[in-house]
């Protein structure tokens, strides 16, 4: 088989018809059909099936369609990233970002782009880590940041920073619920207090209670919920305390809204990944785009903005 043979299965199966593809493509019914049984002669399997809803692939055509795909992408890919490499580097380029870390990227990696490179277009792309990761399983964004490794399923993550994370309560003491005494806590006084918390699945509830299971302990959580502006809402109304970034609650802690106490027994923190894909060529935006997120993460870092290492 070859690339041309692939094109013509998935103008097949798109049209679902021998005679629309024919007419897409500018080649003769005849010679198409006969790619299709070479194709078929080939593999010994049949790959398309002839219904009364037209052309439709077998489960084996199914498997070849996703490939063939694939093939035809990463070529097409391979092709771009060889014309590109003696021009200046432009095209859109799609990130993910979790809410947290886009609330502290998002603008000066735009910035940074747009500066440097006025025919990129940067797409920000903003939600939870398990959206952001499926979005680069399937190729619908070009980088990702991460709370988690990724190496595996074509996708190679390296690690950026260490975020460290804190608990915090309203200025005001919860009636019944003292608050730790001095500024530190150790992971263990933390089963005794009424939590407001993400929910099960989210990627900061998944490490407190790897965490908790750890030593063996359980949290009382009283709310769950998974919006980071509800929890500090919440929070600073005295329904109970809750563990963020210190990021997450820099600006009320500052403002003297909520108080934070750093959790070193142990010290508790997250690290930051940046993802992307190593089973196709980059292209030379993208990796333009990922020099530029290292840098302006690094910049976030020495000049304190971002609070972490």
């Amino acid at each position: 088989m070859d690339l041309r043979q692939f094109r013509y299965f998935v103008a097949i199966v798109e049209a679902k018809s021998f005679s629309k593809a024919a007419l897409n493509l500018r080649i003769a019914q005849p010679a198409l059909s006969l790619h299709v049984r070479n194709m078929e002669a080939d593999l010994g399997i049949a790959l398309l099936s002839r219904t009364p809803q037209g052309v439709l692939p077998t489960d084996a055509g199914v498997l070849l369609l996703t490939r063939a795909r694939k093939i035809i992408a990463d070529f097409e890919d391979a092709k771009q990233a060889v014309r590109e490499f003696e021009t200046e580097a432009a095209g859109e380029v799609r990130i993910g970002l979790p809410g947290t870390i886009a609330e502290m990227l998002s603008v000066p990696l735009i910035l940074q782009t747009r500066e440097r490179y006025p025919k990129i277009r940067l797409k920000v792309a903003e939600a939870m880590s398990g959206f952001v990761l499926e979005w680069l399983y399937n190729g619908r964004v070009d980088l990702g940041l991460l709370y988690l490794p990724v190496d595996e399923r074509g996708l190679k993550s390296s690690p950026m920073l260490v975020e460290h994370l804190c608990l915090f309560a309203p200025v005001i003491p919860i009636p019944g619920w003292e608050p730790p005494a001095g500024g530190v806590v150790a992971f263990a006084d933390l089963v005794r207090l009424p939590l407001v918390l993400p929910g099960i699945g989210h990627g900061l509830r998944a490490l407190i209670d790897a965490e908790m299971d750890r030593i063996g302990l359980e949290l009382s959580t009283v709310i769950e919920v998974d919006s980071y502006n509800a929890i500090k809402d919440l929070v600073g109304r005295g329904f109970g305390y809750s563990i963020l970034p210190v990021n997450a609650i820099k600006r009320e802690a500052e403002a003297g809204l909520l108080r934070r106490w750093q959790i070193n027994e142990p010290p508790f923190s997250r690290t930051v990944h940046l993802v992307h894909p190593v089973n196709r060529v980059p292209r030379k935006a993208a990796l333009a785009v990922e020099e530029i997120c290292r840098e302006v993460l690094r910049e976030l870092v020495e000049s304190g903005r971002w609070r972490t290492r």
